[in-house]
C-alpha cells in the first residue's frame, strides 16, 4: 500500500499538472488500466489512450487549480479542489470532490470526479 505522503505527493502533483496543461505529463501519474469517470455518470474513460483524450480536450485553456482540502485513507483519497477556467475576460469555476484509488506505487488506478453543469460559477 502507498504511504499517505505518497499520496498527497500524486494528487497535489496532478493538480499542477492538470492547471499546466501537459496531457502526457499528466498521463505519467495513471496506472496503464487506469479509469476516469469524469463527472459521475458520464462515459467511464479506461486505459492511456482514452484518458488521453479527456485531458487534452481542455490542455490549451488556460487554468489554475487550488486544493481546498484532501483526505486520504488506506490507498484512496478524496479531494474538495477548485478548477478556474479563463476564456478571454470571462472567468469561471467549478469546485469538484474527487476520489481516487492509488497502487502501490501511488500511481492513480481510477478517478472520478463529483460536478455536475449546474456547479459551474461565472466569476
Amino acid at each position: 500500500m502507498p504511504s499517505q505522503e505518497a499520496i498527497a505527493q500524486t494528487v497535489n502533483r496532478y493538480l499542477e499538472l492538470v492547471a499546466a496543461g501537459n496531457t502526457d505529463e499528466i498521463l505519467t501519474l495513471y496506472a496503464a488500466d487506469a479509469t476516469v469517470e469524469d463527472p459521475i455518470g458520464s462515459d467511464v474513460l479506461r486505459g492511456h489512450d482514452a484518458i488521453r483524450g479527456f485531458y487534452a480536450g481542455f490542455q490549451d485553456i488556460e487554468k489554475e487549480t487550488e486544493l481546498a482540502q484532501l483526505r486520504v485513507g488506506g490507498s484512496e483519497a478524496a479531494y474538495l479542489w477548485h478548477l478556474t477556467l479563463v476564456t478571454g475576460d470571462s472567468r469561471s469555476r467549478i469546485s469538484p470532490i474527487s476520489h481516487m484509488t492509488f497502487d502501490e506505487d501511488a500511481k492513480i488506478l481510477s478517478m472520478r470526479a463529483f460536478w455536475s453543469p449546474s456547479d459551474v460559477k461565472v466569476l
